[in-house]
């Protein structure tokens, strides 16, 4: 994201079979409910509906094993990467409404296109409670939203869901912050591939204003683009309980919102996708809303300027 305000394009994932859960269909429905295009116009920017995408045909491709719902998530894939590159070639920012955190095999990959074609690196951000590194080896569930931080590092094998060659992220550019459950075998391959991991007790310690200033540090030294992916999880379940992946002991209401005026400050989030929420799991709206909120906060919306809202 510029400071010029670039346009905005949002994109609905109506994905769910990543997740081996129903419900995070109803996510892009949610976020439009709770009212993301008109709160982003407010700010005064631009705003882009380009509605909920269908999946692309996957009938060149043979399921591969230690995976579940494999030929849905392909073809996801594939129209996610094509629509995050096209909003992102043509000068927006992709808003990428999710779904369940396996559209992100499509949005980082469309991303790191649009990065290796404008020669910059691109950097990950990663607000979850879970690290993602899985491939079809290692689940121990074979959902594949376990995957996709593998995925696009190119560490899962998941077959030709996307052209052979295509540009791939540096495991050492990931920045996963609130990660709290993590799979054993996971746990060994972040670490033998350099991905920087940010705990809860590292949130704890350190605050999570130190940290995010050292990674927008790390963006900044390379001149790099940085696509941001917010899980619902990465809350703690009490601020934001609208997910199927609840882990307590996650990120205050507050917590986020200060990761989101920084990333406004620098001026460098090219994307974002906001992903796992499961309407029929939440109350009242509660989660959608906040996310919003967040959203907001990513885009320039100050302290001063929150509105009141009834309880």
């Amino acid at each position: 994201m510029s400071k010029m305000k670039q346009p905005v394009t949002l994109i609905g994932i109506p994905l769910e079979e990543g997740s081996g859960r129903r419900g995070c269909a109803m996510g892009p429905a949610a976020l439009r409910i709770a009212g993301i295009d008109e709160t982003l116009t407010e700010l005064g920017y631009e705003v882009i509906d380009a509605g909920d995408l269908e999946p692309s045909p996957v009938s060149d491709l043979a399921d591969i094993p230690g995976t579940k719902n494999y030929a849905a998530v392909a073809g996801f894939t594939r129209a996610i990467e094509a629509a995050t590159y096209d909003a992102a070639r043509s000068g927006t920012v992709p808003i990428l409404l999710g779904g369940d955190h396996s559209l992100a095999m499509g949005s980082v990959s469309g991303m790191a296109r649009h990065a290796a074609e404008a020669g910059r690196p691109l950097f990950v951000l990663w607000l979850d409670a879970h690290a993602d590194f899985n491939s079809p080896a290692t689940s121990p569930s074979g959902n594949i939203h376990g995957m996709p931080v593998a995925y696009y590092c190119g560490e899962a094998d998941l077959g030709d869901i996307l052209p052979e060659g295509r540009p791939l992220v540096d495991p050492a550019r990931v920045y996963q912050v609130g990660i709290r459950s993590v799979d054993e075998r996971e746990r060994e391959e972040i670490a033998d591939h350099g991905v920087n991991v940010f705990d809860m007790r590292s949130i704890d310690e350190h605050g999570v204003g130190s940290i995010l200033k050292q990674i927008i540090a790390a963006v900044e030294a390379e001149n790099g683009l940085l696509h941001v992916s917010l899980d619902v999880d990465f809350l703690d379940p009490d601020v934001a309980p609208g997910v199927g992946t609840t882990v307590p002991g996650g990120a205050t209401f507050r917590e986020a919102h200060l990761i989101m005026e920084l990333l406004c400050d620098s001026g460098l989030t090219a994307s974002l996708d906001l992903v796992e929420l499961n309407p029929f799991l939440d109350d009242r709206g509660k989660s959608a809303r906040i996310l919003v909120e967040l959203t907001a906060s990513l885009f320039g919306r100050r302290i001063f300027d929150r509105p009141t809202r009834a309880a």
